[in-house]
């Protein structure tokens, strides 16, 4: 099965998905079919969780080179090919998504009503296609998988989104599609070079400092764009306010991590020259995301755009774990810079995927988002209160928690590189706490604020599960973080070799 296990969990889920639309929905939400629905996608979902576990237990954490490889022709006339494989810096978010998306079907079992058949199939195959994202090796199937996981989160938010679904989906749409289509320039031109999609090749391939510049620029606006980084970020609370707690679990967690993944499998690797030329432009909006953005969550009355925002501050720090990697004296500090930003972006997909679901547990019960209308939520929910404190202190970088493991190591390289982007770099820990504990404070402290509050529920066994789950992968990678830093590591190294070969 090692074989083809990427293929496995590729489409394993899509095909599931395929058949839930096939079978179509019951009018009745409650009825033995919708139901039997939702438990065919939970087990499919638990499968392919179960077999991208094979992705850690096999995975050979001495070397660098590509690992679970499937190589097949695809397109002759071109030399397109259907290849795939996983290293250290893709084999972890594929095993985050499928970790993930367990966890937002559970969450959706009683909240969607209609079409329920439709929502997990859409999720089903946005798990798919995420994944073929993380393996893809050649450059037109990545770029096939990249835009079709456009379609099932643009239904995912402008079927069972809020009341301006359609005018934040479409945004979606329209930010993350037009930045691709630079990227999709720049393949063509390197496969002008090459002849040949092959991403290893394009590595290889001997550029101008010009040609580096405009391919850099290119991607920037595709990667940029999905991030989402300062100032293309306008697209996200929108799109986080409007869509269904599933949907801004799964944007959160997985989504915005595409971006990140984009600067280094081809931004940092291919166009190493062009990329030193931009680091102090990337470094410097890195550090606007962490230190503007934190400042305009703190002002939020809407908790999901509060958390919204906290997601873009913290990404932040993603790139500009990436980027310092051209200020270091030594490549020890360039390895700890990107490994806290491949820490932060996993972490970051844990802690943000349960933010979102502690508002959504909330918002099933009171119908609203807005931070005014709760208050002394700790005296009616005590389980709940007690989930969501742990992780308003993970999103602030408590020591212990995932949240203070990848922040903790890009402030340590930044420090190396530069002692003044360690300081703005450190004003998170600052601007973290004070936006999140200032929600905390008067969301769940306090006396109970009216009768919606006093009238609350505390978790069912469905929510406990999800967020009892969660809670434990956050506290595992923040206590003992060498497991997933171990099977990052020598691809890191081999990483930070490539980026800086520069020639200019």
């Amino acid at each position: 099965m090692s074989d083809y296990l990427l293929s496995i969990v590729i489409w394993l889920p899509i095909a599931g998905g395929v058949v839930l639309l096939a079978m179509g929905d019951d009018n009745d939400s409650v009825s033995a079919r919708a139901n039997a629905m939702r438990w065919a996608a939970l087990g499919i979902s638990v499968l392919t969780f179960v077999l991208s576990i094979g992705l850690y237990t096999g995975f050979d954490t001495t070397t660098a080179n590509m690992q679970f490889v499937e190589r097949a022709p695809w397109i002759d006339a071109i030399d397109v090919w259907y290849y795939l494989g996983v290293d250290g810096l893709s084999a972890p978010l594929i095993l985050l998504t499928t970790f993930i998306t367990p966890l937002v079907v559970i969450a959706g079992w009683d909240v969607i009503k209609a079409r329920p058949a439709q929502y997990f199939a859409a999720f089903l195959i946005l798990e798919g296609l995420m994944n073929g994202v993380f393996s893809a090796l050649d450059g037109l199937l990545f770029y096939v998988f990249w835009e079709a996981m456009l379609v099932p989160m643009f239904l995912i938010i402008g079927v069972w989104g809020g009341k301006r679904r359609v005018y934040a989906t479409l945004k979606f749409f329209l930010y993350t599609f037009l930045g691709s289509v630079l990227m999709l320039v720049a393949f063509i031109y390197l496969y002008r070079m090459t002849g040949s999609f092959d991403m290893a090749g394009w590595v290889e391939v001997p550029l101008s400092l010009a040609a580096q510049k405009l391919i850099f620029i290119a991607f920037l606006l595709a990667f940029a764009i999905k991030v989402p980084m300062w100032p293309v970020h306008t697209w996200l609370p929108d799109a986080h306010v409007e869509a269904p707690t599933g949907g801004s679990v799964i944007l959160a967690a997985i989504l915005l991590k595409m971006g990140g993944y984009g600067f280094v499998r081809f931004s940092l690797p291919m166009v190493p020259d062009g990329s030193h030329y931009f680091a102090g432009m990337m470094i410097a909006l890195s550090l606007i995301a962490v230190v503007y953005i934190g400042f305009v969550a703190l002002v939020q009355k809407d908790m999901k755009k509060l958390i919204a925002y906290s997601s873009i501050a913290h990404m932040g720090f993603v790139t500009l774990g990436f980027f310092i990697v051209w200020h270091m004296s030594g490549e020890s500090g360039a390895v700890l810079g990107v490994s806290g930003g491949m820490v932060q972006m996993v972490s970051h997909g844990l802690i943000s995927g349960a933010m979102f679901l502690c508002v959504g547990v909330l918002y099933d019960r009171v119908h609203s988002r807005q931070i005014s209308d709760y208050g002394g939520v700790a005296n009616t929910m005590p389980v709940f209160a007690a989930f969501m404190v742990l992780f308003a202190m993970a999103n602030a970088g408590l020591p212990g928690t995932s949240g203070f493991v990848g922040e903790f190591m890009v402030i340590i390289a930044s420090f190396k590189a530069n002692p003044w982007f360690a300081f703005f770099a450190a004003t998170t820990l600052v601007l973290g706490a004070a936006y999140t504990l200032w929600m905390i404070k008067r969301v769940v402290y306090g006396e109970v604020a009216n009768d919606n509050v006093a009238a609350l529920q505390d978790l069912n066994s469905r929510e406990f599960v999800v967020l009892g789950i969660l809670a434990i992968a956050v506290l595992l990678v923040g206590l003992w973080p060498a497991p997933l830093i171990d099977m990052m590591n020598v691809t890191i190294e081999h990483l930070v070799e490539q980026a800086g070969q520069t020639k200019f």
